[in-house]
């Protein structure tokens, strides 16, 4: 680092002091607290974007967003060039800039990592670091802090998106790195477009089905309700209310988040909504789910992220299916896409079940998003959701080279059959759906357009399975390292014993199933328990919390 590039930082770190007695932790959120405690923080990460940009010879990008989390917290994480989550590798040194005492240490790690990982810091490479912020209005301020980050390496530009979803901008990212364009337009463009072309390609059959075309979205009071009010004018078969727009607290009593853990009516919705279907995103839009209102009741009938993956699945299987199937009926073997179904232990059992039954593979990771990605990636198809409602679809390059293919051959070959529009089909779930990010408006234009496929209503949707009951517990520990997992986090390995007694309680419940497992961000073990009825599950939930607390001395809280 020369002593220009040296002395810009020095001046720039010593506006950004961090806040005493706090440690940050780089997670599959990033980095999230109190907004408060974070301008340092923004600033910091500000120039490890700048620095991936300039290793990577690529555009990368910087959300400012605490997704579900309360209006007054907010956290910032990187988007890498493939529009996916920071490098895991990367991880460890995010936490050490971030966590740095004093400008001079600062600049010790940065002179460090970059040797270590050839990092020019002579201003060659002209870098760029795209960053945008959801509604908070502490997103302003720490816009602000991040482009003095950016800007501190010399040759970095900021680019300002303004107010975007978090999967905008991964998604454009992703656009920009593989030379597209990349304009929240074009992602508008992109998203009508594909979801028109799978709307032209319904079977005539259920061109006038059973789904009601009025869909009521819940945005949270966030970012998303505001772009899907710009998205819904450019969908002629799709009518959208959109509640919570902004108006009200974000995420407070609304949202994917509440929603799904609450199971009970959002804010802004009542009765007279009875026998719609609802949706809800959460507050940057990287989360859906859907509901219906139950008659006279504050309750409402979920379909989480589980129920998604599962719709998702079978349609593409039904594509692929078409596509291979010969006309004396047998499977052409010229071409097998190898599909891949991604689920954590938290996946109901019941949608794991359901999956198998269909012919899927369906493989587990330990919990996080990056884990999911990372292993979909390994197939020519990849689906992956969490019941939270956080998931997406990938395609290989390979495959999609393939199947462009197949869609010219067939174009000449077989008019009028299925197997032209099968291809299209795929083509166009390539484009509609987000593959940098999970994202609640691409997620959702794709339900509605699978819903008219196949000519269901909400309620047969729901009807593919029914749910186990389950629980879920915390349970209060010192250290939670304490704890270690194997098999994706399905098997205890450490404290030695305490998985035994598990099996020994999981097995005296009909269809038991239970796990624990280390929070990632608070010194708590979290346990799962799923069985036959709600008062089993609740059981087995507090018996194996009961365990952990006689393993490691303290009790379980909800």
């Amino acid at each position: 680092m020369n002593e220009h590039q040296r002395s810009i930082l020095l001046h720039s770190a010593s506006r950004f002091s961090p806040p005493p007695g706090v440690k940050l932790s780089y997670g599959t959120a990033g980095f999230r607290a109190d907004a408060s405690l974070l301008e340092s923080t923004v600033f910091r990460v500000g120039i490890l974007a700048a620095l991936r940009s300039i290793q990577t010879r690529s555009v990368t990008g910087l959300m400012i967003t605490a997704s579900h989390n309360q209006e007054s917290d907010n956290g910032v994480k990187v988007a890498d060039p493939s529009g996916g989550m920071l490098s895991q590798h990367w991880e460890p040194f995010a936490d050490a800039l971030t966590n740095a005492a004093d400008p001079n240490t600062l600049l010790q790690l940065m002179d460090d990592f970059a040797t270590k990982e050839k990092i020019s810091l002579e201003g060659a490479y002209g870098g760029e670091v795209l960053l945008a912020r959801d509604t908070r209005p502490s997103g302003v301020f720490l816009a602000e802090a991040a482009k003095q980050g950016i800007t501190s390496i010399m040759g970095v530009s900021a680019t300002d998106m303004g107010v975007m979803t978090t999967p905008q901008l991964h998604w454009m990212v992703r656009s920009r790195n593989n030379g597209m364009e990349a304009s929240e337009h074009n992602y508008y463009d992109q998203l009508s477009s594909s979801f028109r072309c799978l709307m032209e390609y319904i079977p005539q059959g259920n061109r006038n089905n059973i789904v009601n075309d009025k869909l009521i979205v819940d945005g949270s009071d966030g970012v998303g309700g505001e772009k899907l009010e710009i998205l819904k004018k450019m969908l002629s078969d799709l009518s959208i209310d959109v509640r919570n727009r902004g108006d009200g607290v974000l995420n407070e009593g609304v949202g994917a988040d509440f929603v799904q853990k609450e199971k009970v009516v959002p804010r802004g919705f009542g009765p007279v909504d009875v026998g719609f279907r609802c949706a809800s995103l959460d507050g940057d839009a990287d989360r859906l789910v859907y509901f219906s209102i139950q008659s006279n009741s504050n309750k409402i009938v979920l379909v989480d992220g589980d129920k998604i993956l599962s719709l998702f699945a079978l349609f593409i299987k039904e594509q692929l299916n078409i596509l291979t199937e010969e006309e004396n009926g047998k499977v052409n073997k010229s071409y097998q896409a190898r599909l891949g179904v991604v689920q954590t232990a938290y996946a109901n059992g019941a949608s794991t079940h359901y999956l198998k039954q269909l012919g899927l593979e369906v493989v587990f990771t330990p919990t996080g998003v990056k884990y999911l990605h990372e292993k979909a990636s390994e197939y020519d198809i990849g689906i992956y959701f969490e019941a939270n409602g956080h998931g997406t679809i990938l395609f290989s390059e390979s495959f999609l080279c393939w199947l462009e293919g197949k869609n010219n051959e067939l174009s000449s070959t077989s008019k009028g059959s299925e197997q032209p529009k099968a291809a299209l089909r795929l083509l166009a779930v390539s484009k509609l759906i987000n593959q940098a990010v999970g994202d609640s408006l691409s997620g959702l234009l794709l339900v509605e357009a699978i819903l008219k496929h196949m000519g269901w209503s909400m309620l047969i949707w729901n009807e593919l399975y029914h749910d186990l009951p389950s629980k879920q517990l915390k349970v209060k520990v010192v250290d939670r390292t304490a704890v270690s997992t194997a098999n994706a986090e399905t098997v205890v390995v450490r404290p030695v014993g305490i998985q035994d007694a598990i099996n020994a309680e999981t097995a005296k419940y009909p269809q038991g199933r239970c796990f624990i497992r280390p929070s990632g961000t608070e010194d708590v073990i979290r346990v799962y328990a799923e069985a036959s009825s709600q008062e089993a599950a609740d059981s087995l939930a507090n018996s194996v919390a009961r365990l952990v607390d006689r393993f490691l001395g303290f009790n379980a809280t909800e």
